[in-house]
């Protein structure tokens, strides 16, 4: 079934919330293009949003880094000048550190995975963790699935072909020390920068899932693509602290249920859409390929990159406390 019909079975079947006292137009900055998964989840977001509002509040889309780069939107968020920001969690990292829990490599196994560590207790305690120490609100998430490696320089099947390739990640060392211990070269880059730099040979290539790299048009110059499991990509819409607190409790709901309803539909197309995207990478030239041992990727992940990030994340006991409530 393809992902128009299925949106059908996602309809708003509830009523509008009241009429608001005044008109407010918000901006959300994004850094995929709308055809993303971003979009989806934005788009979704927007129509929820003036739907309950009846209008009364409209939501002004900014896809593909018109704003900025993603650090700059979420610092934008933090301040107030930017309403939303919907960004990869390895860009809000900078600003919570405890977050980077979230990036941890091979903790996320499956989309199952993914919905328990963003719902119910687990999603309230990164909330916690985003208003307390980066000044935001999380209003939802978008579930990405698996960041994978795509590279210009040859087929990667194990952890030997990997190593020395430049590798462009975002600015966040749990990120940067997972692509080191697999024998990478990783480089922390803006994602506005990232095109360019793989298109002049800056770097080799990148991580992310099946619906960005199609989306960016990656296949036009990554010919490979490794499907690695190491990263689950969450992205989660942030609101500052300052514009939140603007907003009367009515406003605030409407934010909020708009956000986690954007977030099941945002699942579903994923899902949904994932497989489409890796066919159209395949008939643009692009190989595709799985990976030889990953089981040893995994066993150096737990044992060399987790333990030097536990006191950053909140030390040991609370990264385990995450895991038994994933279980």
């Amino acid at each position: 079934m393809k992902f128009n019909q299925l949106a059908k079975y996602l309809a708003i079947s509830c009523l509008a919330l009241p009429v608001l006292a005044s008109a407010k137009t918000m901006k959300v900055g994004m850094g995929d293009p709308i055809e993303s998964d971003q979009g989806a989840y934005a788009t979704r977001f927007k129509e929820l949003v003036e739907y309950y509002s009846n209008g009364d509040i409209k939501v002004k889309l900014y896809p593909g880094g018109a704003l900025g780069s993603e650090t700059e939107m979420v610092q934008n968020a933090r301040l107030g000048s930017l309403d939303m920001a919907l960004v990869g969690i390895g860009n809000v990292t900078p600003f919570s550190k405890k977050l980077g829990a979230l990036t941890m490599p091979y903790l996320i196994t499956n989309s199952s995975d993914a919905v328990k560590i963003t719902t119910g207790e687990l999603g309230d305690y990164w909330n916690s963790l985003a208003k307390d120490e980066a000044g935001m609100n999380i209003l939802g998430w978008t579930y990405s699935n698996f960041r994978h490696l795509t590279n210009s320089k040859r087929p990667v099947k194990n952890m030997e072909d990997v190593k020395g390739l430049k590798i462009r990640v975002p600015q966040n060392s749990i990120m940067l020390k997972s692509w080191e211990t697999f024998g990478a070269n990783p480089i922390a880059m803006a994602w506005t920068e990232t095109f360019t730099a793989l298109q002049q040979k800056v770097v080799d290539g990148q991580d992310n899932p099946y619906i960005v790299n199609n989306t960016m048009k990656f296949y036009e110059v990554q010919p490979y693509l490794t499907e690695v499991h190491h990263q689950y990509s969450l992205q989660p819409l942030l609101i500052g602290n300052r514009t939140m607190g603007k907003l009367n409790e009515e406003q605030q709901e409407i934010l909020r249920r708009a956000g986690l309803e954007a977030q099941q539909y945002a699942l579903v197309f994923q899902m949904t859409e994932a497989e489409n995207a890796k066919q159209n990478m395949i008939a643009n030239g692009v190989e595709v390929f799985t990976l030889e041992d990953e089981d040893q990727w995994i066993k150096l992940a737990k044992e060399k990159v987790w333990p030097e990030f536990y006191e950053d994340i909140g030390g040991k006991a609370s990264f385990d406390n995450v895991l038994s409530k994933m279980q």
